[in-house]
């Protein structure tokens, strides 16, 4: 079952509790009332707002929460109008809903508690090597090095000739540049990367055919009307092709870890199930 109804039913309880008081037992004066009497108290704003919080800003947030509240007090009226509610229907809705939130609570905490987040390196590459065929690319990736660099940038041409000779130049001055000047740029030569991504917002976001131009280019430099962007591609794999472990090593990660989270909630069940089972925790009647 979903919790939308779940957040509904609670909203109104605590509602019907604490907005709902009757008039005579409140020595206050409202804050905003709505047409079937339902009103809102200053005493309801405590504790709201953190005590630090400027006259002004008080000011403001205490105006944008009565003007939710009334919203909020409108729709369940409207809704208490226009509704026929089943009472009988509703209580047990709740009660599923106590009892999912119960069980829910009780499970994550078990897991949390025995759940093994360390995985080893060995076991990612035993489920790549297992599953690789779930790990399709989705995309084309590179490995490269990137810079968007103002044309005005003094000493281009020689930055030119240090971004093609890569890695085989002065990397201090290399980066050293790359800081000063460059108002995008990616060394990260060993990683993979979106080849979209990398390209966004460049000349070469308009490609046509990317897979074409990645398997016929290992230096690329293109310009508009302000920068000149520069590319060094030293490998690429094409949408559709396996993945490479690297690329994808986080995603098994959270797989395995999702993997043991059932195998726990599972295990779980099935001791409880076999402890009252021995103890005689319940009794199956037959006709």
């Amino acid at each position: 079952m979903k919790f939308g109804l779940w957040s509904l039913v609670m909203f109104l309880f605590i509602t019907s509790c604490e907005f709902f008081r009757p008039k005579e037992i409140i020595e206050e004066n409202p804050i905003a009332t709505i047409f079937n009497g339902s009103s809102l108290y200053k005493s309801d704003l405590e504790g709201l707002f953190p005590k630090n919080t400027s006259d002004r800003d008080s000011s403001i947030l205490t105006e944008k929460y009565v003007d939710d509240w009334i919203k909020k007090q409108l729709m369940i009226a409207e809704a208490n109008e226009r509704t026929q509610l089943n009472e009988a229907e509703i209580e047990r809705k709740v009660l599923d809903y106590r009892y999912a939130l119960i069980v829910h609570t009780f499970t994550k905490n078990y897991i949390d508690k025995n759940l093994n987040v360390i995985v080893r390196d060995s076991t990612i590459e035993r489920y790549y090597n297992e599953k690789s065929d779930n790990f399709l690319l989705k995309q084309n990736i590179i490995k490269c090095i990137f810079a968007k660099v103002p044309k005005d940038a003094p000493n281009l041409r020689q930055f030119r000739r240090s971004f093609r000779a890569y890695p085989s130049t002065n990397l201090d001055d290399f980066k050293s540049f790359l800081t000063q000047f460059s108002l995008k740029s990616y060394v990260e030569d060993s990683v993979w990367i979106p080849f979209s991504e990398l390209t966004a917002g460049t000349p070469l976001e308009s490609l046509k055919d990317e897979t074409q131009f990645l398997r016929n280019t290992q230096y690329s430099e293109t310009s508009d009307a302000n920068y000149t962007y520069l590319l060094k591609i030293f490998d690429f794999k094409i949408s559709e092709e396996v993945s490479p472990l690297q690329f994808i090593k986080d995603d098994i990660v959270n797989i395995i870890i999702n993997k043991r989270k059932i195998e726990l909630k599972k295990r779980l069940e099935e001791k409880i199930y076999d402890e009252a089972i021995k103890n005689d925790r319940f009794e199956i009647y037959t006709n």
